[in-house]
């Protein structure tokens, strides 16, 4: 009998696996549909940041950390622009430590009867009255600036949560046809600090594997160069691929779709500005919503129809689900509910330190705040990380 091709036996045929199966020992991908889509990770964070940009409160915006940070350390992916989390909490550390030496070097506006310790005062010409170096340094304004630097570094990380959680890739593939040039720098400048802190990682681990220094000014300058020799390799590479694939090229319009465009946009750009204003003034509350959407509809007709220049098409695009309605709807209460409570009672959420009393966590905001935790229980768990060094069995 004629042996089979393939197979071991004699007129045994090997089965053939199905189209699209994975080979032996080899585990199925994951469906694309079992993950969020990036943008809702966006929204919920933007949310979160827009709630910590109105209140001073170090209790809410110590929750609001502690609710991203959870919420990145149970679904944050293994992948290795996850890992610049870390960074933005340490940009955050940064800024607070800043602003509270600032605090201490150039005085604070704030006036305090609680002395700490006074430094030695540098006198100043009079053309630079209002500003001081040196002198008194008080409780209450370290205080000031401890709440103002606290609000911004929630911000920072509440942006870091966002980069860790969605793939730059997958969201930049999910832009409208007018933003995607845009949304490719973006997307570059985002994932150039995930990468560059790869590359020092992997230098440093591989210094020390074979006994030379990795830290101090020698460890960083050997390590420095490796890592913009890499830095301008992957960039030539990008711009050759982006080359390849026609970036950059657009399609034939009449100018009078060009000009409507251009009106629509820059005309919605204006007045989601004057609506944000309107909102954000006590004098403009009558006019500022009708004015905000107003100028979101005309900017949305006007990158629908700029979409028309770029011809793209979309491989298997994410889809945006129930799960992605409800981690933008949380981010979304959050950052509603801190607005609100900012109009009753702005007493709680931007407590006062003249005279110096420890701030009040409020009950009903706080408990607002809890609810962006909704995402940690509703998006599916991150895949676990692979190692390199097992091989699939048979």
């Amino acid at each position: 009998m004629r042996e089979a091709h393939g197979s071991g036996r004699p007129g045994l045929a090997r089965p053939r696996p199905e189209r699209g199966t994975p080979p032996a020992g080899v585990p199925a991908p994951r469906s694309r549909r079992a993950q969020l889509h990036p943008g809702a990770w966006w929204l919920w964070a933007l949310a979160l940041g827009t709630a910590a940009t109105r209140t001073t409160n170090p209790l809410l915006l110590a929750l609001l950390i502690t609710v991203s940070g959870y919420v990145v350390a149970v679904r944050r992916p293994h992948t290795p622009w996850a890992r610049s989390y870390g960074a933005f909490v340490k940009l955050a550390a940064a800024v607070l430590l800043l602003r509270l030496a600032f605090a201490v070097v150039l005085g604070s506006p704030i006036p305090g009867t609680h002395t700490l310790f006074t430094l030695p005062e540098v006198p100043l010409p009079d053309w630079a009255q209002g500003i001081r170096l040196g002198g008194r340094v008080t409780a209450e304004g370290l205080t000031f600036a401890l709440y103002d630097a606290l609000r911004l570094a929630a911000l920072l990380i509440c942006v870091g949560a966002a980069n860790a959680l969605a793939s730059p890739s997958r969201l930049l593939k999910s832009l409208p046809g007018a933003l995607y040039e845009l949304g490719v720098a973006v997307v570059v400048a985002l994932t150039f600090a995930p990468n560059l802190i790869a590359d020092v990682r992997r230098l440093r681990a591989a210094r020390r594997l074979r006994g030379r220094p990795d830290k101090g000014v020698r460890g960083l300058v050997q390590v420095g160069l490796p890592v913009l020799e890499g830095a301008l390799e992957r960039s030539v590479s990008l711009a050759a691929a982006m080359d390849a694939r026609g970036y950059g090229r657009t399609a034939e319009v009449p100018d009078a779709v060009r000009r409507t465009t251009a009106a629509l946009t820059l005309g919605g750009l204006l007045g989601v500005c004057a609506g944000t204003y309107g909102l954000l003034t006590a004098a403009g509350g009558g006019y500022g919503l009708p004015v905000l959407l107003a100028g979101l509809a005309s900017a949305l007709a006007g990158l629908w129809l700029g979409g028309r220049r770029t011809l793209r098409t979309r491989y298997r695009p994410d889809p945006w689900d129930a799960r992605a309605w409800l981690v933008s709807a949380s981010g979304a209460a959050v950052a509603a509910l801190l607005v609100l409570a900012g109009s009753l009672d702005p007493g709680a959420l931007n407590p006062g330190v003249v005279p110096l009393e420890p701030p009040a966590l409020p009950l009903w905001p706080a408990a607002a705040v809890l609810l962006g935790l909704l995402p940690a229980f509703v998006t599916p768990a991150p895949e676990a990380a692979r190692d390199p060094r097992k091989e699939p069995t048979t």
